[in-house]
């Protein structure tokens, strides 16, 4: 399987692109730095000049050709403003969801937030970030040509994996380690029959590959 990263030297994305090299999937993953090529590589993935911020639907798309799913990990991040919340965490999500509807990579998983809403109320960067986030999943969600499935961690943690999770619709807060986080998306990656959830994913007691399936069957 072929997966292209949008936000290839996020920490989430590094996490993924290794699990994905390591069980023989190719992982691709889109950067704007050329310093973090060397990374991408040590991870086992193909690193990908392309910023979101800039790039055509049509340049996005031809990165996008040839994959069989795409992941949107891309964030503005920490001690960015607004502005870039809307151009990066919500514009860059939409740009990069019609390119794999052009490109025909029909699966496409978003990382996204929990509490994300267009219509999150409140005027601090933080809000700001849950409404672009918020705007970028409803705009996804209406794409009848992908098999989506949107994924809203809690709150992010560096603490080592345990495999252990919720996932869930609705979950309520907690925190979760990126390690998990990963783990998670490569599993959806391979569970096809999530498509067309939005799903919480907190810290729990149930092995990651169980609790995908489990909410496949739901």
């Amino acid at each position: 399987m072929r997966i292209v990263i949008a936000g290839g030297h996020g920490q989430i994305a590094l996490r993924l692109e290794r699990l994905l090299a390591a069980r023989g999937d190719e992982a691709a993953g889109l950067i704007r730095n050329p310093a973090h090529e060397a990374d991408l590589r040590d991870a086992g993935a193909e690193p990908v000049l392309c910023d979101l911020e800039s790039a055509s639907v049509e340049e996005v798309a031809r990165h996008l050709e040839g994959a069989d799913a795409a992941v949107f990990a891309a964030g503005a991040g920490p001690g960015s403003g607004a502005d870039r919340k809307n151009t990066v965490d919500r514009d860059a999500a939409v740009l990069f969801a019609d390119a794999a509807e052009r490109a025909g990579a029909r699966r496409y998983i978003v990382v996204s937030s929990m509490g994300a809403d267009p219509d999150h109320p409140g005027d601090e960067i933080f809000d700001a970030y849950l409404r672009a986030k918020g705007e970028a999943d409803a705009y996804v969600r209406g794409r009848a040509a992908l098999d989506w499935t949107v994924l809203r961690p809690g709150m992010l943690t560096d603490d080592a994996g345990t495999g252990l999770v919720r996932l869930e619709a609705s979950t309520g807060r907690g925190p979760i380690p990126r390690d998990d986080v990963a783990a998670v998306l490569a599993e959806l990656l391979e569970t096809p029959a999530t498509a067309g959830l939005t799903l919480e994913l907190v810290s729990g007691s149930t092995p990651v590959s169980v609790a995908a399936k489990a909410v496949a069957g739901n």
